[in-house]
């Protein structure tokens, strides 16, 4: 038999870490087609989120995205998690190698769970308007709005150079506020984030794209906040405001199963 046809083996997939005793389980929603029961193993207080599954690489689409992602969220409706990164498979089919991998990693799971106690991520992306902030743009700067001025009703032929020198100040001044905005809303935010990652922009129009790590008792002061940059940026970019997140942006939970 070649090894194509061969069924794979079985192991059990790690979706996260807890602060538990004892049994617990959260249904038949495991990732893949089987509906495998999501249950907990758990070592000295500290409890491994897994389901059965066979030993293959997922792939990350977001069939597999989603469910990998609602077993999390199914676990922070009522516990602080570490998210275990996507795919990550134990090779052994029984919970030996679970509790070998909470055995060697205890500590840092320990300290990692205690960092993150009564904290959430919340996920804000902002984009800008095209049209009412080009307008924006010209209104704000009066060598911009004056050369555009002197073209109007000139033919497009004989002023080529003239506007793409326009072009290139509305870029530069298009980047500038998009940064100035940028600095202006996270100096409102951060103040009450235990931490913030920002991360990269995709596109020009793009203002901020952020996850902020907020204590549980600051959240309604936090929505408040971005509820007022809303209201006062809302004619010029669009909020999307995305939580509560398990904290993937603060915990990067790398588990080595090879060899456990």
């Amino acid at each position: 038999m070649s090894n194509e046809s061969e069924i794979p083996k079985e192991g059990k997939y790690i979706y996260g870490i807890i602060r538990h005793t004892g049994p617990i389980e959260f249904g038949p929603i495991g990732i893949g087609k089987r509906a495998d029961q999501v249950y907990g193993i758990c070592h000295k207080g500290i409890t491994a989120i897994v389901s059965n599954s066979p030993i293959i690489i997922y792939e990350a689409r977001r069939v597999n995205m989603i469910a990998h992602e609602k077993v999390l969220e199914e676990i922070m409706k009522l516990f602080t998690v570490l998210p275990v990164r996507f795919s990550t498979i134990s090779e052994h089919d029984d919970d030996k190698g679970i509790l070998k991998i909470l055995e060697q990693d205890y500590k840092k799971f320990d300290d990692l769970l205690t960092k993150m106690d009564g904290k959430k991520e919340l996920g804000l992306k902002i984009l800008a308007h095209e049209a009412p902030i080009y307008e924006n743009i010209v209104e704000k700067y009066d060598e911009i709005r004056t050369l555009r001025g002197k073209l109007m009703g000139l033919p497009v032929d004989k002023t080529h150079y003239q506007r793409m020198k326009i072009g290139e100040m509305v870029a530069e001044a298009l980047k500038k506020e998009i940064e100035n905005y940028k600095n202006d809303i996270l100096a409102v935010l951060k103040p009450l984030a235990e931490d913030v990652k920002v991360n990269d922009n995709y596109g020009e129009m793009m203002v901020l794209n952020a996850a902020f790590l907020i204590k549980n008792s600051i959240e309604p002061d936090f929505d408040k906040a971005v509820i007022e940059l809303d209201e006062k940026l809302g004619s010029l970019m669009t909020f999307k405001y995305v939580g509560t997140l398990p904290p993937y942006n603060f915990v990067n939970l790398v588990i080595n199963t090879k060899g456990l």
